[in-house]
């Protein structure tokens, strides 16, 4: 913990730091991932909305070999400084959706680093780093975006990844779907978006060397599949915002589930992933229009 206060003002000093990127909303990538989640819709083409949450398919990282560590992320990602701890984790997600981007539009994005904090838990020293990104299509703002991402320390070779405190998933929710998370669901949701981390396809690496159990789900996949499954129970409703908390991680080893219910006053969904021991994974909130 001394190390990685001394060099917070350090990592501070880069809040603030900013870049711009362009795209075009192309059908490719989301026909790959209709297919990749097995739904069952009309293949999408030029002006179909893209469904919330599908963005992460557009902006993908630009590292070469050269750039990255040896577990495949990136040494500097972007706007978030090199971290004095190693291993890099989805921490959980904010979106506001004003428009739909649409196939065929030419899109930009302006990311900021909103700010990097210090914290001490059950698990060890955790710096948590949170970007804010602004996808225009045109001059019109689509969608606000925050990210928070966490470092952790190093596993010792030999050792268990030490877990989370877990938390009981509800049992009350009437809506439920059972999800098989196979290295080809993994390996292809790695594929499209150009995600090299070696934990969610490289086993021996996953499991001897940061001492998983497993292969681990992609956060921003599960939060995906949450966006998706909460689509599914209100077609035709716009979603207006979306946010989730990641909890614990899931692994290939056994399917999990993922639990919902509407709020008390029917304007949102609470939803969660929950573990194959009935804890909770991931827990999000989407707000309907």
């Amino acid at each position: 913990m001394t190390t990685v206060g001394a060099a917070l003002d350090d990592l501070k000093a880069h809040v603030g730091r900013r870049e711009s990127a362009t795209d075009v909303i192309t059908a490719a990538p989301a026909n790959l991932l209709r297919l990749t989640f097995g739904r069952d819709e009309p293949e999408f083409g030029p002006g179909d909305p893209l469904p919330p949450g599908w963005q992460s398919l557009y902006f993908l990282p630009r590292f070469p070999p050269a750039a990255l560590r040896p577990d495949g992320s990136p040494l500097d990602t972007g706007v978030i400084p090199p971290m004095p701890l190693p291993r890099r984790m989805f921490a959980g997600e904010r979106f506001r959706f004003l428009r739909p981007l649409r196939i065929g539009e030419t899109v930009r994005r302006e990311t900021e680093l909103a700010d990097v904090s210090v914290k001490t838990g059950g698990t060890g020293t955790l710096v948590f780093a949170t970007v804010t990104q602004r996808i225009f299509a045109g001059d019109a703002l689509a969608i606000e975006e925050e990210r928070r991402t966490v470092f952790r320390e190093e596993v010792s070779a030999g050792e268990r990844n030490q877990a989370p405190r877990r938390e009981t998933a509800p049992d009350d929710t009437p809506w439920r779907r059972r999800i098989a998370p196979d290295p080809v669901l993994l390996f292809r949701f790695s594929a499209l978006t150009f995600n090299s981390h070696r934990i969610h396809y490289d086993r021996p690496w996953a499991m001897e060397r940061e001492g998983y159990t497993g292969l681990v789900v992609h956060g921003p996949l599960t939060s995906t599949l949450l966006i998706d499954f909460a689509r599914d129970q209100h077609p035709g409703r716009v979603f207006t915002d979306y946010e989730t908390q990641a909890r614990a991680p899931l692994f290939d080893t056994a399917p999990f589930e993922l639990r919902g219910r509407p709020t008390a006053d029917g304007r949102g969904v609470e939803l969660w992933a929950v573990t194959p021991e009935g804890t909770v994974a991931m827990s999000a909130r989407a707000v309907l229009a």
